[in-house]
């Protein structure tokens, strides 16, 4: 039997990734031209979106990302922002001949 939830049932459920690494909160549902279109996640403190979006407050994950919704929100890896530090993106020598400068 297929189970419903009203999107009013989803907001504030806690948002993890398929890895298992807690990813935020719901805020908000994003309906485009009657579907579903995705999910605006709040970067709480703890998650992993706090991390690598600094002073970001959230991000918008598309449903296509999601994978499951119960108790909690399992979306895919795909939906983790990457980021690099300066350092990571250029490689040691670049890093190395900034120091020199």
């Amino acid at each position: 039997m297929l189970k419903t939830k009203r999107v009013t049932e989803i907001y504030d459920l806690r948002v993890f990734t398929d890895d298992g690494n807690y990813f935020g909160d719901v805020e908000e549902s994003i309906i485009a031209a009657n579907k579903l279109f995705g999910w605006r996640i709040r970067a709480t403190k703890g998650s992993y979106l706090s991390k690598v979006l600094g002073g970001a407050k959230g991000v918008i994950v598309p449903h296509q990302l999601v994978k499951s919704i119960g108790d909690v929100i399992i979306v895919s890896k795909a939906a983790v922002p990457s980021y690099e530090s300066e350092e990571q993106a250029d490689g040691p020598a670049a890093a190395a001949s900034a120091k020199m400068r």
